[in-house]
């Protein structure tokens, strides 16, 4: 875990003398190989593909493996005779790949899949070839799966789902369409049933909801480090405290439970849970639960200084990077491209139900039938991207684990969310 931490570190602090420019000659020519030589790096990935024997190592999450290997398989009937082929999956969690990519990147796979967080690190560590079709990757996909596969205008990655993000999952036999509009209603009718509202609450990545449409302002500084936030404001039509009294006020209530995200998927298969916000990766466990009362939406509003507040969401895309020392570039691009072309996403949505990036793929009635996935389609309108400093999580978490406990100590709420901010800040994690 440590040295996962270093290597992250590591990799961020690079970005920002990227970003700085760090006012030397290692950083200016770290600069230039990442934007001003991009046009002569994609010439070359576009050159001559090689004959003969290409290697090729592919990282991906276990439950996916047999989803690629079809993707693969067609991949070498379609080039068969331009080359012999030797290419080879390996597992490796999304969330471990910039760890694992910058902690011995010589030694890393051609081709890994990664979430869109990690993009700005593997950058500025050098991992990244960037795409070499810079305008079908564009022209194909979803504007903001570009967006996110993207620096400084260049992709860097092939974007291949755009449903990493989080909305409300609901039993419809508790709850009418118009019940899950609001979470004052939605906790009023678990409490009713004896049921509960689950949310893992004392995640950064789930906290941020509360927080994203109420006009207090959060997000990553320049330096690609720390972070700005003003969720202790004193001043605003929204406050620090406000926000802090709504959260205690849910946290409180009778229908809410703040547990992780494997704990509501046990509470929907033993009847205890009616609701809660989680993403994708449990639908299939929801539906097998839920059968035909199985329902999903965007996230509803809450009650906040008297308002309804929507519930904001981070959002986010997954993509496949190719290895900037990849010995076989041409044909690592090629592959990447393929698998994450639109006949593949498709086939991905059918046999794994991710969501597509492809704008075709996602824009198919097939897809837009999945309650899921619509959900979390139609949150993505009040989401933004998952750009975060590390001193983030750690704050969010302590801030609440104080709420979710019913803030025992009776701090002052301005006192905790002062607390919160000088967390979140912070240079380094506290």
């Amino acid at each position: 875990m440590k040295k996962k931490l270093l290597v992250s570190v590591l990799s961020v602090s690079l970005l920002a003398c990227v970003l700085a420019g760090c006012g030397n000659k290692k950083a200016n020519d770290q600069t230039d190989t990442g934007t001003a030589n991009v046009e002569t790096e994609q010439a070359d990935q576009g050159g001559q593909l090689e004959s003969g024997k290409v290697s090729l190592r592919v990282w991906v999450e276990e439950a996916n493996i047999d989803n690629l290997q079809k993707m693969i398989d067609s991949f070498k009937q379609k080039y068969a005779g331009q080359a012999d082929f030797d290419i080879t999956i390996e597992v490796s969690g999304d969330a471990d790949t910039r760890a694992n990519v910058l902690g011995d990147i010589h030694n890393a796979a051609d081709i890994f899949s990664m979430p869109d967080d990690q993009l700005y690190s593997l950058i500025a560590g050098g991992a990244l070839s960037p795409v070499a079709n810079q305008d079908e990757v564009k022209n194909a996909n979803l504007a903001d799966a570009v967006d996110a596969a993207s620096y400084n205008g260049t992709v860097y990655a092939y974007p291949y789902t755009a449903d990493n993000g989080y909305f409300l999952y609901y039993n419809k036999a508790y709850f009418s369409d118009s019940d899950v509009q609001t979470m004052d209603r939605i906790l009023e009718v678990a409490a009713e049933n004896e049921k509960k509202f689950s949310m893992e609450f004392n995640s950064g990545w789930y906290l941020y909801s509360f927080y994203g449409n109420t006009g207090l302002e959060f997000g990553i500084n320049d330096d690609g480090v720390t972070n700005y936030c003003t969720w202790n404001a004193t001043e605003g039509n929204i406050k620090g405290v406000d926000v802090a009294q709504a959260l205690l006020d849910i946290a409180t209530h009778p229908g809410f439970i703040a547990q992780p995200d494997a704990s509501f998927v046990e509470g929907i298969q033993d009847g205890t849970c009616i609701a809660g916000i989680s993403g994708v990766w449990n639908a299939v466990a929801v539906q097998e639960a839920w059968g035909n009362d199985y329902g999903a939406c965007k996230l509803p509003t809450y009650t906040c200084k008297g308002q309804q507040i929507q519930m904001s969401s981070f959002k986010g895309y997954k993509m496949f990077g190719v290895n900037s020392y990849s010995e076989h570039s041409a044909w690592a691009h090629k592959l990447a491209d393929w698998i994450t072309n639109e006949e593949n996403q498709i086939l991905r949505f059918q046999e794994r139900s991710q969501g597509p990036a492809n704008i075709v793929a996602a824009a198919s009635d097939e897809v837009g039938k999945v309650p899921a996935i619509a959900a979390v389609i139609d949150q993505s309108q009040y989401g933004v991207l998952q750009r975060v400093g590390n001193s983030y999580w750690t704050a969010c978490t302590n801030f609440a684990d104080t709420i979710a406990a019913g803030n025992l100590d009776n701090m002052p709420l301005q006192d905790l969310v002062d607390r919160l901010v000088n967390g979140i800040t912070a240079s380094v994690v506290q």
